[in-house]
């Protein structure tokens, strides 16, 4: 596996789960776990971490082309 393949992996799993996230939250999806319901600000925090590791698997795909 090189860097630019790893870089990619990184980027389309980190952007799946910001876009699962931002889907929660626009279609208001309830999330229990262990009988704790999930509150909406987990999944704001989620999708910001997330889409943030997307961008940065992205940015750093397109210096590996260079």
């Amino acid at each position: 596996m090189n860097q630019r393949f790893f870089n990619l992996t990184v980027e389309v799993i980190f952007l799946a789960i910001a876009i699962l996230h931002l889907l929660r939250i626009l279609f208001a999806w309830s999330a229990v776990i262990g009988g704790w319901e999930v509150p909406a600000w987990v999944s704001w925090a989620a999708f910001v971490v997330a889409g943030y590791l997307a961008y940065e698997g992205f940015r750093l795909s397109m210096l590996a082309r260079r």
